[in-house]
């Protein structure tokens, strides 16, 4: 009987720990189930502008708040879709107000990741992560603040990587916060503004769609394709700005290491 109940009680506390996690992976299992995620796409967001934004002239204070909770959400449950959104941001709301939601939204969902990542079973996976973690955690343990300020500037690792290695190997709460938050403005606000001037570019990939119709005759949608790429949206400038400033932010990194050599 005491065996039994010893047990009944550990199953109950390790339910406790682990019910944000199965929460989290449900979210994300009944998304890609219902084919949610096919909605996170520029092509998707041009064929429904218009309805989109007369959403947001009939209540915008609304509007916004559920932008930030689904990008919230987006960034939480690891979804193909981050890009996307900030995109839709700065192309539904403009580019400061779209990339400051942007910036809201990503850092709610980072944190909840983090969260997540610091609970026991957190810990029990960055004892077994081994090599997994090994890359990451010199760097954190040398200059947390500036090597993670460095990954969220330069996006060498995928983001839902940079949200869950900070958690597992314990770098402060507020540091994690500041440089999620600090870090993501000049990349968001860059798809922001890409995603300001979208419209023109909808506008010339649909005479161009129009165009391959008229030629191409009965039966031309078979050959021609309306479609819209994110890459389109980047330049090699915006590239080569966002990676100066992740070195830029391994300086202090860069510094200490030299006065410690011999």
């Amino acid at each position: 009987m005491n065996t039994a109940r010893e047990t009944a009680l550990g199953l109950t506390g390790w339910l406790k720990r682990l019910w944000p996690l199965i929460a989290l992976l449900g979210a994300t299992a009944l998304v890609f189930a219902m084919g949610w995620h096919r909605y996170f796409t520029v092509t998707a967001l041009a064929e429904n502008r218009e309805a989109l934004r007369h959403i947001i002239d009939a209540n915008m204070l609304l509007s916004l708040a559920a932008f930030v909770a689904l990008y919230a959400a987006v960034v939480a449950l690891s979804l193909p879709g981050g890009a996307v959104m900030t995109i839709a941001g700065g192309f539904l709301f403009g580019w400061l107000v779209g990339g400051a939601a942007s910036v809201v939204g990503a850092t709610i969902g980072a944190t909840i990741v983090f969260l997540i990542a610091r609970s026991t079973l957190g810990r029990l996976l960055a004892q077994r992560a081994g090599p997994f973690l090994s890359r990451f955690r010199q760097g954190f343990q040398e200059d947390a603040f500036s090597y993670l300020l460095f990954l969220r500037l330069v996006p060498i690792f995928p983001f839902w990587l940079v949200n869950l290695a900070p958690g597992l190997l314990n770098v402060r709460f507020a540091t994690y916060v500041a440089t999620t938050f600090l870090g993501i403005i000049p990349g968001t606000f860059a798809f922001a503004l890409a995603g300001n001037g979208l419209d023109s570019i909808i506008e010339r990939q649909r005479t161009m769609y129009e165009s391959c119709l008229a030629k191409s005759g009965p039966g031309g949608q078979e050959s021609c394709s309306y479609s819209l790429d994110p890459g389109m949206l980047l330049t090699p400038e915006l590239i080569t700005g966002l990676v100066a400033l992740g070195l830029v932010a391994l300086i202090p990194v860069v510094l200490k290491r030299i006065r410690r050599a011999p």
